[in-house]
């Protein structure tokens, strides 16, 4: 039908309802069957016209009834409340009296007519097009703003395949209560015995203000079922457009982390980045992207992408150009080896850079433990031409990346990172640029993390490989560690190891246990197995040596730590002779010199001849 057909029959359809209104009150009122008389002719008139005029004048003739709701209702009532107004003023003058008790039956009749014909035609195509056998039975948690939303447009929604039946919601005053026909069961400790009862298949929580603590327990409740669990897209995303109300998703492992969202100082962090040249070594790595992708939202002059690997450089590159291809960001891949000093003084004169973020290093634990002179020399030695590179050339800020595993280190890789800081911090003392080191624990989602093995192993039909049941690690996500480097950058002074908040620590096992849940199997299905510590590892990692200590947060999620003694003449002497040391003995050296514990001289062997 079109819109001329449309406003054609509304007209029709109205201009019947007016006039059946007036005739039936004025039979209500005065027990006659004739109501055909002067003053009612004048006033059916001025009703007719007027309730035309105001509806045109509120759009009522515009709006889509099957999406009615209070909004129309008040339309309505303005239209035959002005239209009834107008009709006794016309009255007044005409006859110089009105008929008051006629104009009351009239408005109520006028309003149950026109909007009883209006709310009609939802109520019919709503049961008409509610068929609900296929659906699945929904149970969203959150009565709030959002979960109504959500509600509502799934009922609206005739391709979506859910089915709200009910709400869960801490809000004790909203219990018994009934939104949009959805009763409210209670709070979160009802979420396992509701799904029983109502037989619910998909639980979406649907609370954006939840911090991630409030989610886990949310989460943990809704892993007692074996329901599908969905979260509500980002607020954000949907006030922009990108994703739409009904567009759920999946719980992350992210987003069970108890973490608060970071706030950068962006005015200070612009002040250093935006309009100069910036180098990140390690650019294709995980952690190097991420801090390429942030460190472009703040409009470099030039953003240096420096690696080993061709095909991960390759492939950020492409990513930036492609992302911010309305900027004016010059961006520029470099394939370059640490190890190798003339490249690294030749990049670092070519491009003269106002600050470097050194990414690059290798951080497999056990690969370290079997190739303790791969790490030497890529970690130690490769940030040492790195920082001499820098230095010659007059970078104003050097930030290294390190690591948490940095401190009392047990692994090759944690005591050739925390050589790599002596080596920054001395640097710092004898260099116009400021050197400083950023320290944080486990990265989710990195190529060293444990959680693209478990989620494989679940694919697989288990069982999770755990070392031991007491192992626990500091998580963080990628964007957030990447954002606080940045900012740690900005606050460098020289000489500072900074060290990132992690939060609260996590068990391996627990995180484990959460994944399989998110799978949807249950750990009997999956199951869990513990495989013993391998060579170099802990059962929990350190952020700060007690030593380092110093309780002061600088900027939130930001901590200092004091400097230790430096052993650069030790460390000089490994560089020395590390290829000429056999691996056991080279793993030995490069742990005890980061605990700064006494390296053992080797023994002189006296060869006795006959």
């Amino acid at each position: 039908m079109t819109y001329s057909q449309r406003l054609s029959l509304f007209i029709f359809i109205d201009s019947c309802i007016v006039l059946t209104a007036i005739f039936i009150s004025r039979f209500l009122v005065d027990a006659t069957i004739y109501v055909i008389t002067f003053p009612i002719v004048i006033s059916s008139l001025t009703i007719l016209l007027g309730h035309h005029f105001f509806s045109f004048t509120f759009n009522l003739y515009k709006k889509s009834w099957e999406y009615a709701s209070i909004g129309e209702l008040l339309i309505i009532l303005k239209v035959v409340s002005y239209s009834i107004f107008s009709a006794m003023i016309i009255q007044q003058i005409v006859m110089q009296k009105s008929y008051f008790r006629l104009f009351a039956v009239v408005w109520l009749l006028h309003m149950l007519l026109i909007g009883g014909s209006r709310f009609m035609w939802r109520v019919y195509r709503d049961s008409i097009h509610d068929k609900t056998d296929h659906k699945k039975r929904t149970l969203i948690v959150g009565a709030g703003s959002a979960g109504t939303m959500v509600a509502r447009q799934l009922l609206k929604n005739n391709e979506s395949d859910l089915l709200p039946v009910a709400f869960i919601d801490d809000n004790m005053k909203k219990h018994h209560l009934d939104i949009l026909g959805i009763p409210v069961k209670g709070g979160v400790e009802k979420i396992v015995s509701v799904v029983k009862k109502l037989a619910i298949e998909n639980i979406i929580i649907a609370i954006p203000s939840l911090s991630k603590k409030e989610l886990n327990v949310i989460f943990q409740e809704c892993a007692k079922t074996r329901v599908s669990t969905k979260i509500l897209p980002m607020l954000e995303d949907i006030v922009t457009g990108k994703v739409s109300v009904n567009q759920f998703r999946d719980v992350q492992v992210e987003d069970l982390l108890g973490r608060d969202p970071v706030v950068l100082d962006i005015d200070g962090i612009s002040e250093y980045l935006t309009h100069k040249v910036v180098l990140v070594t390690g650019a294709g790595g995980s952690i190097g992207s991420e801090i390429s992708r942030q460190i472009s939202n703040f409009n470099p002059k030039q953003l240096i992408l420096l690696g080993h690997g061709e095909n991960s450089i390759y492939s950020i590159e492409m990513e930036l150009k492609d992302r911010f291809r309305d900027s004016k960001i010059e961006f520029i891949s470099e394939i370059a080896d640490l190890q190798d000093a003339k490249k690294m003084m030749s990049v670092m004169g070519k491009y003269n850079p106002d600050v470097v973020y050194h990414a690059a290093a290798h951080k497999h634990v056990p690969l370290m433990e079997r190739n303790p002179e791969e790490a030497f020399k890529n970690n130690v030695i490769g940030t040492m031409n790195a920082a001499k590179a820098a230095s010659w050339n007059g970078v104003k800020t050097f930030v290294m990346i390190s690591t948490d595993k940095a401190v009392n280190p047990t692994s090759v890789m944690g005591a050739t990172k925390k050589l790599a800081e002596m080596i920054i911090q001395d640097m710092d003392k004898n260099s116009e640029t400021k050197f400083v080191a950023v320290r944080f624990g486990n990265v989710l989602g990195s190529r060293g993390s444990v959680i693209p093995l478990f989620k494989k192993q679940i694919e697989n039909g288990g069982p999770v490989t755990v070392t031991h049941p007491e192992m626990i690690r500091y998580f963080m996500t990628i964007p957030e560690a990447s954002r606080l480097v940045i900012q740690a950058g900005a606050l460098a002074k020289g000489g500072e190891i900074f060290v990132l908040d992690m939060g609260d620590p996590v068990k391996i096992v627990d995180l484990a246990k959460n994944l399989i849940k998110l799978s949807g199997n249950s750990i009997d299905e999956i199951g869990i197995e513990y495989t013993g510590i391998r060579p170099g590892e802990k059962l929990f990692e350190e952020l700060l040596h007690k030593e380092e200590v110093h309780e002061e947060q600088i900027y939130p999620k930001i901590y200092i730590g004091r400097t230790m003694d430096l052993r650069i003449k030790e460390i000089e002497e490994i560089i020395s002779d590390y290829s000429i040391i056999d691996q056991k003995t080279l793993r030995e050296k490069l742990i005890n010199l980061a605990n700064k514990r006494v390296i053992p001289q080797e023994k002189s062997v006296i060869s006795i001849s006959s």
